[in-house]
Parts: structure tokens; C-alpha cells; sequence
């Protein structure tokens, strides 16, 4: 039997930009992708601190260093620039490996996105 863990989490990042007029997405800076172990187009979960909203979404590379956190699309409707999210992930497998599997989570500075 394979169940669904949590892979990776970014957890309190502020949302620096909200871009209606694109395709969709969240932006985020490669240096918090790595950090969390988040790859180029992988699906996310969003939940937003500041309203209780919970969306998903992909994620899109941003510029290295930047400490940018950019919702685009519809899912900039669901935030405001400042607000505090959490941006999460779920790998599937098998249910005696998800017992001792160990997600990446990482507590970045809030005030700049970078890491501490």
C-alpha cells in the first residue's frame, strides 16, 4: 500500500509579489527550492496565514537570492503582498518507508525569504 507524506515545506515565506495577468504558479526563489528539496513544476499546496486560504498550484523557478515569493494567476486573488504562506508537498510511497522518512523542512527568515 502506498499513502501520501509530506515531502518538503517552506514554512512562513512572504508572498513579495501577486501577478494576476500570467499563466499560474508561485514563484520562489532556487535557493529556498533546494533548500526544500522542490523541483521546477512539482505541485504545491499554498496555505495562507493572513485568511485561512488553502490552494495548489506548480511551481516555477525564481531568480536565485531573491528571496521572491510570487503567486500568479488566479492564486494572486487569494493573497496580498506581505502576506505570510506556507508552501508544502507530498511524495506517495510505500507505508512501512513513509515510517521512518524524514520531509525536508525549512524555516526560512521571514522578513527577507532567505535562509537563516
Amino acid at each position: 500500500m502506498e499513502i501520501q507524506v509530506l515531502k518538503s515545506k517552506l514554512h512562513c515565506v512572504t508572498v513579495t509579489q501577486a501577478e494576476l495577468d500570467y499563466i499560474g504558479s508561485i514563484t520562489i526563489d532556487e535557493d529556498l527550492m533546494d533548500a526544500a528539496n522542490l523541483i521546477e513544476n512539482e505541485q504545491v499546496h499554498i496555505l495562507n496565514k493572513n485568511n485561512g486560504e488553502r490552494f495548489i498550484t506548480y511551481v516555477i523557478k525564481g531568480h536565485r537570492g531573491s528571496g521572491v515569493i510570487c503567486l500568479n494567476g488566479p492564486a494572486a486573488l487569494k493573497v496580498e503582498v506581505g502576506h505570510v504562506v506556507i508552501v508544502l508537498s507530498y511524495a506517495s510511497m510505500d507505508f512501512e518507508k513513509a515510517k521512518t522518512f524524514s520531509p525536508w523542512v525549512v524555516f526560512p527568515d521571514t522578513a527577507t525569504n532567505t535562509l537563516k
